[in-house]
């Protein structure tokens, strides 16, 4: 009969150390986890941006928004679609709130 592995079994001694490196990362955890620092949310903003490109990426952000809610609120009827409409409305203002800001940093920047 023909065995599958070798008699006596080849060196296993580096996989063995892994197996240890593996169980002792996931059953053995440190001590102390990083702490989580509370003024961090789920995302972040890369620092160093310029004014610009945030109110661009913000602009875009809303408009994505507006088509989300103006599809939605013309599938639907009754007072769901009252919602969805109101909805609508509020990324509108923010985006010419956005966009105000947009031209008058483009009008400082051109001076």
């Amino acid at each position: 009969m023909i065995k599958d592995s070798p008699n006596p079994p080849s060196d296993s001694t580096a996989f063995h150390t892994a197996a240890h490196q593996e169980i002792n990362h996931y059953l053995n955890p440190p001590e102390k986890p990083e702490p989580f620092a509370q003024e961090q949310g789920l995302f972040t903003v890369r620092e160093g941006l310029d004014v610009e490109t945030l109110l661009v990426n913000a602009s875009e952000d809303l408009a994505s928004v507006q088509a989300l809610a103006s599809h939605l609120a013309f599938e639907i009827d009754g007072i769901p679609r009252s919602v969805a409409l109101g909805i609508c409305r509020m990324p509108e203002g923010i985006q010419l709130l956005v966009d105000s800001v947009v031209a008058q940093n483009e009008t400082v920047n051109q001076r």
